[in-house]
């Protein structure tokens, strides 16, 4: 038996054989060529190629996992019309006169360098995206099929790495967890990885003598046990039935109230990120929608998204929905969520620079095109909006001013709109906290993002793995924050919430009512298993 330590970046128990991924090569040779032109029609037609194996991931995507987990394939599709990679490769054959694959793997080679040594984590993630749509062209040039990503049988699939486009591919009935060498928690396959609900593991240090050998993948520990023994074998058997029986009980608790056994109710919401994860929520019997991240509907485009565009997208959810409360935040780009037209400047520190509200009351037209989409929307379900990193009185009575804006423009239009929409503020900054009576004036909500609250308040760079272990959002000052702002909400008469990865904690779900908390919402696989916990407190 052996154990190999490694990193989860899903929980969960997989028992079965390994599997491991024997990738096409894609390792090319440098030819001299007679006919340089002849290759760049071939880079050309290998990218439209390339291009439509793309689209076709994206759409078998979009039916599994979502627009927020698709959205990676029409990235890597804009990726393959970058003027400057075209440009490289072009330079390449041109001027050494050499064969096309060599010239797309050594731009992709370069590029992948340039972009691994940026000093933002998010721009450094991206040098895997350019290895991987210059792998595909490669393959396409070199005549290699797709490959075949599926395994005979369920399995432990254990590869060096995994791209998103091989995590799509995979026939999700035959994988039992992913196990990858290298990688990281917020690359786009551990997200695939966690939407899909499949157990995976990071930085094992695995070799190929373990293939078709029977293992054990244990997503708490982060561990990989190869050929465990009978006893070993056993109990991972029992706590992977009891786990089963515990999903199996949660089900039972559709329908019913998020209640304490002393008749204490608060309410339990999802977090999305595009009309795709509406139907998740609905399955895991959500009151509502907690938070809408309407920055994904910008990322996922390339250019900005027209009012008609937002509002067909705001309606649907809300009828989808059909009365039930759907909170949905305002534009929150910036920091690690960067979008090219939007042409912002490079910043040495994004996460507390040019972001989120501070854009849009900067760039009046982008914010006033969503708040109409979103006001006509509100005719169509029960629709809140909340302004995320508020900082001051000053930004939400500016805020006010424009939406006062927003409603004469569409009254005098004649396009209806709901007048009593309930509006709140995110509460992310230490700021924001102290000044909470202040804004509880104000608004007609709180809703605490804690990811934030946790990095302002501890000074700590949530995106920096090198701090993973001094982030601590159990931190005593981050707690004495959130009961700040209950405090002062509830003394104004209005709600607070948490929407933040914290309120899917449930080591703090106790602590959380008895501050007084009216409402969590969580990613939608979490709705029931903080249920469960509400319902046990007395």
């Amino acid at each position: 038996m052996r154990v190999l330590e490694g990193k989860s970046v899903f929980s969960g128990i997989a028992i079965g054989k390994i599997s491991i991924l024997q990738k096409a090569d894609t390792s090319v040779k440098r030819t001299k060529v007679e006919n340089p032109e002849a290759e760049i029609t071939r880079v050309q037609e290998a990218k439209e190629k390339a291009v439509e194996q793309l689209q076709k991931l994206y759409d078998k995507a979009l039916r599994e996992v979502g627009e927020s987990g698709a959205a990676i394939f029409e990235v890597h599709q804009m990726m393959l019309d970058d003027e400057d990679y075209l440009d490289s490769i072009d330079n390449i054959i041109r001027t050494e006169n050499v064969n096309a694959e060599y010239a797309v793997a050594t731009t992709g080679d370069n590029f992948a360098d340039m972009f691994a040594q940026m000093d933002d984590d998010y721009m450094k993630a991206r040098a895997a995206d350019i290895k991987d749509i210059s792998d595909r062209l490669v393959r396409v040039l070199s005549g290699h099929d797709e490959g075949d990503m599926d395994a005979a049988e369920p399995s432990i699939i254990v590869a060096e790495d995994l791209a998103p486009s091989e995590t799509v591919q995979m026939d999700k009935s035959k994988v039992l967890a992913f196990v990858t060498r290298k990688g990281s928690s917020n690359s786009h396959t551990a997200i695939l990885a966690r939407t899909m609900n499949i157990p995976a593991l990071i930085n094992i240090e695995y070799d190929d003598s373990m293939d078709g050998k029977m293992a054990v993948v244990d997503g708490k520990t982060g561990s990989l046990i190869v050929e465990p023994d009978a006893d070993t074998l056993k109990k991972y058997q029992d706590q992977k039935d009891e786990e089963l029986r515990q999903r199996a009980m949660l089900k039972e608790l559709k329908g019913k109230t998020t209640e304490t056994k002393s008749g204490h109710k608060i309410h339990l919401y999802a977090n999305i990120g595009s009309t795709g994860d509406v139907a998740s929520v609905l399955a895991n019997d959500a009151e509502g929608i907690g938070l809408f991240r309407s920055e994904f509907i910008y990322l996922e485009k390339d250019n900005y998204p027209t009012e008609e565009e937002q509002f067909q997208i705001y309606k649907a959810v809300a009828q989808n929905m059909a009365g039930k409360k759907v909170i949905i935040r305002t534009l929150d780009i910036g920091a690690d969520k960067q979008i090219d037209y939007f042409d912002m400047a490079h910043e040495e520190n994004p996460a507390m620079g040019y972001r989120a509200i501070r854009i849009c009351l900067d760039r009046p037209e982008v914010f006033k095109t969503q708040l109409r989409a979103l006001f006509r929307a509100s005719m169509f379900g029960n629709i809140s909006i909340m302004y995320p990193m508020i900082i001051s009185v000053t930004e939400v009575k500016q805020i006010k001013a424009i939406v006062a804006e927003v409603k004469k423009e569409l009254t005098e239009q004649g396009i209806p709109f709901k007048d009593d929409v309930e509006q709140g503020v995110m509460i992310e900054t230490p700021a924001a906290v102290m000044i909470s009576d202040l804004l509880a004036k104000e608004v007609d909500f709180f809703s605490i993002g804690t990811n934030d609250l946790t990095q302002y308040t501890l000074a700590i760079d949530r995106q920096n793995a090198k701090l993973d272990n001094i982030y601590d959002s159990h931190h005593e000052a981050v707690l004495r924050m959130i009961q700040m702002v209950i405090d002062n909400a509830h003394k104004e008469g209005i709600w607070a919430g948490i929407c933040g990865e914290l309120g899917a904690d449930t080591t703090l779900t106790e602590r959380f009512i008895q501050m007084g908390i009216d409402e969590l919402s969580v990613s939608p696989t979490f709705v029931l298993p903080v249920r469960k916990i509400v319902r046990e407190l007395d």
